[in-house]
C-alpha cells in the first residue's frame, strides 16, 4: 500500500499573498504548505488544519513549513544556512534558505522528510544555486537520513534545467518540474523557478495552481511512498 502526500509550496512575494493561504489549504486538502518570501513575524500557528511545523527567525524573507496535525506529528526540525550570494551578503534578505521538518504519519508509523528551500536569485550564477542546493540535500540527509525526503521551493532555475536535473540524479535525487510555468511576471524571465526535488518517492503530479497576489504561482504536488517499507531515500551525502 502506498501513501499519499498533497504539498503545496507558494513564494508570497514579500507576503503579499498571506491572505491566500487558508483558501489553498482548504481547497486542496493539504497536508503540507511549504513557503517562501513570508513574514514569519505575522505567520498564525494554524493555517486551517495546518499547524506551524518551523519557520526562519533571521530573514527578511522567510521560510516556514506547515503540517496536517491531525494526520503527522513533528519530530524534528531545522533551519539552514547555506552558501551566500554576493546579494545576500549587501542585502541581506535570507540569513537561512532551508527548513527542514521529519514528519511521523499517525496511521502508518512511516517517517518522511519535507523541506521548504528558497535559492539565491538570479543575480547569482547557476553554479552557486547548484551549490545550494547540493548543500540542501546533504543536510536533510542528516535530518532523517535514508528517509523519503522532498525538498520543494523557489529554486530560482528558469534556465538549463536539462543540466541540472543530470547533476541532482547524480545525488541520488530526481526533479520533477510542474505541467506548467510557475513565473511569467517578465518576459525574459518566465519559466519554472518554483519545483520540487525528491528521494524516495513517486511523484505523481506537480500542478501550477491560478495566479494569486503574488508574481510566483503556487504549485501542488502529489506524491506516494511506499506504507510498509520506506522506499530507500538519500544517504549522507557531503555538500
Amino acid at each position: 500500500m502506498n501513501v499519499l502526500i498533497r504539498i503545496i509550496s507558494y513564494n508570497l512575494r514579500k507576503n503579499h499573498a498571506s491572505g491566500e493561504l487558508i483558501d489553498l489549504a482548504e481547497s486542496f486538502d493539504l497536508d503540507v504548505l511549504c513557503l517562501q518570501e513570508c513574514d514569519t513575524t505575522e505567520l498564525p500557528a494554524e493555517v486551517g488544519d495546518l499547524h506551524l511545523a518551523d519557520a526562519t527567525t533571521r530573514n527578511r524573507l522567510g521560510l516556514a513549513v506547515y503540517y496536517r496535525k491531525e494526520r503527522f506529528a513533528s519530530l524534528e526540525t531545522q533551519a539552514y544556512m547555506l552558501k551566500k550570494s554576493l546579494h545576500d551578503i549587501v542585502l541581506a534578505p535570507a540569513h537561512e534558505r532551508l527548513v527542514g521538518v521529519r514528519l511521523v504519519d499517525h496511521e502508518t508509523d512511516r517517517q518522511v522528510v519535507v523541506a521548504s528551500f528558497h535559492a539565491a536569485p538570479l543575480t547569482a550564477l547557476n553554479s552557486l544555486r547548484r551549490h545550494q542546493i547540493h548543500a540542501a540535500h546533504a543536510e536533510l540527509a542528516t535530518l532523517g537520513e535514508g528517509l523519503p525526503t522532498l525538498m520543494t521551493g523557489d529554486y530560482n532555475y528558469p534556465f538549463f534545467t536539462k543540466n541540472l536535473t543530470e547533476k541532482v540524479n547524480d545525488r541520488g535525487y530526481d526533479l520533477s518540474l510542474s505541467d506548467r510555468r510557475t513565473y511569467t511576471r517578465y518576459k525574459v524571465f518566465r519559466g519554472h523557478f518554483d519545483f520540487v526535488t525528491s528521494a524516495g518517492l513517486d511523484i505523481d503530479g506537480v500542478a501550477t495552481l491560478p495566479r494569486g497576489k503574488s508574481d510566483h504561482m503556487p504549485i501542488l504536488i502529489t506524491a506516494d511512498y511506499s506504507a510498509e517499507e520506506a522506499e530507500q531515500g538519500p544517504t549522507r551525502l557531503t555538500a
